[in-house]
């Protein structure tokens, strides 16, 4: 994590070990929770009203990926605390280096998921069932690494729920195009962090975390190609639909 970035540069030195915590220095894991929102949320609009996205649809789903994806740092960094103090490029995280405690960390948690609660109540009913039921997704990921050699799955059933929430705040219901939107997402992500994860790879087998980029290997590059397909596959019939 760079110290001298814009966003930790300006800001107090109080509030800098928070800002790191919810890794408001690195927007890449906001997109990433975000694009399928945007994604379901265009489509939806499209075709069911006939225009382009609500703007206060796009603030609200930008403002709760960016809430989310925070309260998910936090709760990874909570349950990883004494692993990510023996893995050299998460050593320094708040929590593992003891710049946050337990409990301020919990309570920074806390402030994100009411905050979460606030965005998602502006939407109608279905929308805040699928927006609760992700909680946990949200709350059992950090444990998949150490259970399974394939958490980017469920990364990725995490990480592109608001494909199915995006689409039942427009419509109401949900329907194959939104599932097949959520697929797509789920095999880019498994695309993605497997690749992400190489970089992890002799520090996971030391301290015994799984991931698919130890399973996987040299064999990586043909699963990328073969996720990614399916990916722009599931895509390709949600356009044709």
């Amino acid at each position: 994590i760079q110290s001298n970035g814009l966003i930790m540069s300006l800001a107090p030195k109080s509030i800098r070990p928070y800002l790191q915590l919810i890794r408001a220095d690195r927007p890449i894991g906001t997109w990433l929770l975000l694009l399928p929102c945007l994604w379901s949320l265009s489509i939806a609009s499209k075709t069911i009203n006939a225009s382009l996205p609500s703007p206060w649809f796009i603030i609200l789903f930008a403002v709760g990926a960016f809430i989310m994806r925070g309260a998910g740092c936090v709760i990874n960094d909570l349950w990883d605390r004494n692993i990510d103090g023996k893995v050299a490029r998460t050593a320094e995280r708040p929590i593992a280096s003891g710049v946050i405690s337990v409990q301020s960390a919990f309570l920074c948690l806390a402030g994100l998921l009411l905050s979460g609660l606030v965005v998602l109540v502006q939407f109608n009913s279905t929308a805040i069932i699928l927006g609760i039921s992700s909680l946990a997704l949200v709350a059992t990921y950090p444990f998949m690494k150490r259970i399974t050699y394939w958490p980017q799955a469920f990364l990725g059933l995490t990480f592109n729920w608001g494909a199915l929430l995006a689409w039942a705040a427009v419509s109401g219901s949900i329907s194959l195009v939104p599932i097949l939107i959520y697929i797509a997402g789920i095999f880019w992500t498994l695309g993605y962090d497997t690749v992400y994860g190489h970089q992890d790879k002799s520090d996971d087998i030391l301290v015994g975390v799984k991931s698919s980029s130890i399973m996987l290997g040299r064999h990586t590059r043909p699963f990328v190609t073969v996720v990614y397909a399916i990916t722009l596959t599931s895509l390709a019939v949600v356009g044709f639909i």
